[in-house]
């Protein structure tokens, strides 16, 4: 699968839940999974603290997505992290076929499409249910679901 592709995917994963993808990237960088050798992000490699890191964030804003405090995805600051997020994954992902830019620009382009069709699509869910909480259990798998599948994919 073209690697656009796959940085388009987590970029989307981004725009729903901003950390999953980073945990998914950390973990399998940790573990030698991607090809980051010789690339500015060849630091992954190097320790499993960045998974850790990435893991315990990424439970984290799932814990905290469900909080009735949590802001809208789609407000300011939440959304620059988001497609922040996209950008940096995608460029990871790209980093291990030579496209950098085109990696991070699939995946801004993946987190805008996350963000703004993710909010659709679990508000409609949530409707169906009457709750949103089934929904945000729906959509956290299919996050987690399409973070790991677009890393090994992109793996060596």
């Amino acid at each position: 699968m073209p690697i656009a592709v796959l940085a388009l995917l987590l970029g989307i994963a981004a725009g729903c839940r901003s950390m999953m993808p980073v945990a998914a990237i950390a973990i399998a960088a940790s573990r030698g999974m991607l090809a980051l050798t010789g690339t500015p992000f060849e630091f992954l490699e190097h320790g499993w603290w960045w998974a850790a890191l990435g893991g315990a964030f990424a439970i984290g804003e799932l814990i905290g997505d469900k909080l009735p405090v949590a802001p809208s995805r789609k407000a300011l600051v939440p959304l620059a992290g988001r497609l922040g997020s996209g950008a940096v994954c995608g460029a990871i992902l790209g980093a291990t076929h030579g496209a950098v830019v085109i990696g991070a620009l699939a995946g801004v382009a993946g987190a805008v499409i996350g963000t703004f069709g993710g909010y659709e699509v679990r508000r409609r869910l949530a409707a169906a249910f009457r709750r949103d909480l089934p929904a945000a259990l729906i959509e956290d798998g299919a996050i987690i679901a399409i973070s790991v599948a677009a890393v090994c994919l992109a793996a060596r």
